[in-house]
């Protein structure tokens, strides 16, 4: 694991209701902290709906902030074939295997959301309490007791 200076990384459920009200605060958190926080690094997992938000509104911003970075932080495949990594590098800067996801088993995704919150200066969640007890909850409780500045985006 390794802590990236000025950086944020984007956990969520797997569905999100309202997408395009859910993408219009998100760019305008991103924007602000791109502007505001001099966030320059962002970490991405996936398997949600709200990753692929986060990764489309980065990417268009990174149009009007060319210094940004989109980091994919693997869980899964901590060796990849050159056609693979040329694939997420078409996506992202940079891509890494997630340290804690080593021996995981079925819980290499906490473990993988566990590093993406360590790495991090700020947390930026979409998060339902009212969504019961998964992945998502587990890394926003994680996120608290780390310390960690979280942004919602409800």
């Amino acid at each position: 694991m390794r802590m990236i200076e000025q950086s944020c990384c984007f956990i969520g459920h797997r569905k999100i209701e309202n997408k395009q009200y859910i993408y219009e605060k998100l760019k305008l958190c991103i924007q602000d902290l791109i502007v505001k926080s001099n966030i320059t690094t962002f970490l991405f997992g996936s398997r949600s709906e709200f990753n692929d938000l986060c990764r489309k509104a980065v990417t268009e911003l990174k149009e009007i902030y060319p210094h940004i970075t989109r980091v994919y932080v693997r869980a899964e495949y901590e060796f990849v074939s050159d056609d693979y990594l040329n694939y997420l590098l078409s996506f992202y800067e940079e891509t890494y295997y997630a340290e804690k996801s080593r021996n995981a088993s079925r819980l290499v995704y906490i473990k993988r959301n566990e590093e993406l919150i360590d790495s991090s200066n700020i947390c930026v969640f979409y998060y339902k309490s009212s969504a019961g007890r998964g992945g998502t909850t587990i890394a926003f409780d994680y996120a608290q007791k780390r310390k960690k500045k979280i942004i919602e985006i409800v």
